[in-house]
């Protein structure tokens, strides 16, 4: 354990010293630049000791940007270490903006704060590499106090430190400074010291160029959103309003869709390596390994449509037997189930047939070897997918962009599973102004998103020094009400983020029902509505129910998510309102079924008759009212059922857990006094009332919400409530207050 007495104190000591060295190997080089705020890189003693020239060029580079740079390599041995020294750093007079980790630098993996992720729900109880989250907010986010539990001792993961959540920190994200990280991907042979100099060789010959955010791509794989079409009809809206000017002659947006091609992936990647791209916004499912772009091809005509079904008998075929299962078995209930015959897997085990379909799957999706070393242009990446990002394994996908021979600075992306809902466009047309990728990305920063590569990067603008400045020195509320008059849709969505930290609630709600009722950008209107959101007063609920008939469909779609997130009465009126003016919109019409299923069902039915059976503008009213009627009674038994195993202390422990959990997943409101009572009841289990207890913290903008607030509170009050169910009652109390910075 270094001496961090000694290190703090040195650190305010530094005036007159460029190098200073530690005890236990450490090495802190000081800034060479005076700045409104400063950077450090944190890296590994051996890594530094090797790339000592690369890093310090990188170093310069930075500091020719006008950012005062620190450098701190050690032989870093528990993650605490790191913290420390940033915090100290950001409350110093040249305060530290970001950071960048570069080498071998401790993994810390989270547990117990699944609701700072966007979708991630895994049970715990599975091997703790794979059921906690790989993050950098402990490097980033100073307020969220994590316990440590322990280091992994397993071969290839002594690098994982295991830290749970205390139920005293603030239980939401708001970054302190931004991170990053420099660790290439590694296969076996090769050098990730020399992928980190090469590296930093390439990234000190791009950040001298001048280049203005001029060229983008924005791509769509299979299955995203529902595949819906008015989805992506509203993301290319939006992108319009935020980024115009690359609708100009002379500059470029293009928009790439899997429909496009059966194999869209090498339309993709030729954009990729083109000249002069400078963005990639890629959405779309994937692994750590595949971005997944293309699902079997569409087809109505029936030659296609039968290669389809041949491709995937044989697919399951061959995994059957690879899970040891009986083949025959398995031929003979696809035969029952689909009414094919023999001859559509009678050729699955071909050689001539296998290589066909491994080659014809493989040209369906990116693969690590079309990223690796493959001359791709776009300076920057935004891989908006499940698990790409998974730095903490050896070898991940997104790492091949920046740390191979490319063109690629940074690329961002997740390490887990990610929400398909999400608004990964938020306030992204900033970057065309300058902004830091960092100040951009602390902003929008899941529990799991990461930036691979250097944050300070920005691209070529006048104004970048500016606005840099004012989100990370804190400009004057004039400064933001001013810019909040330019016509631009995400500086004036910039300006209502800052504006809310300083203005008082009246005076800020205001503004944004205005801002939302007159904005002509999508995405500020988006923004006025995200920002109300955190006051749910008289002015949030107005835009709530107007949010319906918005011309953009993902501010639609949020007011679905948000309507079955309260469940309260007042909204089983608007949701029948939207099943009926938007039944065209894939995604929204998927999240209202679901949403039925959380609301006073005799309300609905009553809401059904009035909206739906009794308006004849809609076609087939009748049948359509009665199949929305046999629904609801349908989940209606379901969550009855539900209720009563959660309330049957005969069920089995682990069946009774699985009830419960599933709340995490879909907002039961009308269960949440069966789940209150459970959780006051001493008799039960602390296995049970912890499980319960967590899955209330699901549960933030409820209208049940006051009443699982008091109930933590009356446990924190009782002396005979067990430590460990005190702890969740703490953490979920602060859920539903949360308490903003």
């Amino acid at each position: 354990m270094m001496n961090t007495i000694k290190i703090k104190k040195a650190i305010l000591l530094l005036s007159s010293f460029a190098t200073v060295a530690y005890s236990y190997g450490q090495e802190l080089i000081r800034p060479s630049v005076q700045s409104k705020t400063s950077f450090a890189i944190v890296i590994d003693s051996k890594t530094f000791e090797s790339a000592r020239a690369e890093v310090m060029a990188y170093r310069q580079s930075i500091e020719k940007d006008g950012l005062g740079t620190y450098i701190i390599a050690h032989n870093w041995q528990q993650p605490e270490q790191i913290r420390d020294q940033l915090q100290q750093l950001y409350k110093g007079k040249q305060a530290l903006e970001g950071t960048v980790l570069i080498g071998d630098i401790p993994i810390v993996m989270i547990r117990d704060a699944q609701y700072l992720t966007s979708a991630f729900k895994m049970n715990q109880k599975i091997r703790w590499d794979k059921s906690s989250v790989p993050s950098d907010r402990y490097y980033d986010d100073f307020d969220l106090q994590l316990d440590f539990i322990k280091q992994d001792t397993a071969k290839g993961r002594t690098h994982y430190y295991y830290y749970s959540l205390n139920g005293t920190s603030p239980q939401y994200i708001e970054m302190d400074i931004y991170s990053a990280r420099i660790k290439p991907p590694v296969e076996k042979g090769e050098d990730a010291t020399q992928k980190i100099k090469s590296y930093l060789n390439k990234l000190v010959t791009l950040r001298e160029e001048n280049n203005p955010l001029t060229d983008m791509v924005a791509s769509t794989g299979h299955g995203y959103n529902s595949n819906s079409m008015n989805s992506f009809a509203g993301d290319v809206l939006a992108l319009k309003s935020q980024f115009p000017d690359l609708y100009k002659p002379g500059n470029s947006i293009k928009f790439l869709n899997f429909r496009n091609a059966d194999f869209m992936k090498y339309n993709l990647l030729r954009e990729l390596k083109r000249e002069g791209l400078d963005f990639a916004f890629m959405t779309g499912h994937g692994t750590a390994t595949l971005q997944l772009i293309n699902g079997y091809p569409l087809a109505s005509n029936p030659q296609p449509s039968m290669e389809n079904v041949g491709r995937y008998l044989r697919s399951k075929i061959r995994a059957a037997k690879e899970d040891g299962r009986d083949v025959e078995k398995v031929k003979e209930s696809f035969k029952t189930s689909l009414g094919v015959s023999d001859k559509w897997m009678t050729n699955a085990f071909e050689k001539a047939v296998i290589d066909s379909d491994s080659v014809f799957n493989d040209n369906l999706d990116v693969q690590i070897w079309d990223v690796k070393d493959a001359a791709i242009q776009a300076r920057l990446v935004y891989l908006n997918s499940c698990l790409t990002g998974s730095f903490h394994l050896d070898n991940y996908l997104a790492g091949y962009y920046p740390f191979s021979d490319n063109k690629n600075v940074a690329a961002i992306a997740n390490s887990i599973g990610v929400l398909q809902d999400l608004w990964p466009a938020e306030l992204m047309g900033t970057l065309q102004h300058g902004v830091r990728i960092g100040n951009w990305f602390k902003h929008i920063a899941y529990l799991e998103t990461h930036i691979l590569g250097d944050p300070t990067f920005h691209f070529t603008s006048k104004r970048s020094q500016e606005i840099n400045n004012a989100i990370v020195s804190g400009a004057k509320i004039s400064y933001w009400k001013k810019l909040l008059q330019e016509n631009d849709a995400d500086l004036q969505s910039l300006a209502l983020v800052y504006l809310q930290k300083q203005l008082p609630e009246a005076e800020m709600a205001q503004i944004l029902k205005n801002t939302y009722f007159n904005s002509p950008f999508e995405t500020t209107r988006m923004q006025a509505f995200a920002l109300l959101r955190n006051f749910e007063n008289e002015q949030y609920f107005e835009v709530l129910h107007a949010a319906k008939n918005d011309a953009y469909e993902f501010i639609r779609r949020r007011a679905v998510y948000d309507l079955g997130e309260f469940g309260g009465d007042d909204f089983a009126k608007d949701l029948i309102a939207f099943y009926v003016s938007d039944p065209h919109s894939e995604r929204i019409n998927y999240r209202l079924r679901t949403n039925m299923t959380f609301f006073n069902p005799e309300l609905l039915k009553k809401e059904i008759e009035n909206q739906v059976r009794q308006n004849k503008s809609i076609y087939n009213a009748a049948n359509l009212s009665d199949q929305l009627l046999k629904d609801i009674d349908y989940n209606s038994t379901k969550v009855e059922k539900m209720e009563a195993n959660i309330r049957d202390k005969k069920q089995t422990e682990k069946e009774r857990l699985g009830e419960i959990t599933t709340l995490r997943l879909y907002r039961f409101h009308r269960l949440v006094p069966t789940v209150l009572t459970l959780i006051e009841d001493p008799s039960e289990s602390e296995t049970i009332r912890i499980a319960a207890l967590e899955a209330m913290s699901w549960f933030p903008l409820s209208y049940q919400r006051e009443a699982i607030f008091n109930t933590c509170d009356q446990l924190l009050k009782d002396d005979k409530v067990p430590q460990a169910v005190k702890d969740q009652a703490l953490k979920t109390k602060h859920v539903m207050k949360k308490e903003k910075k």
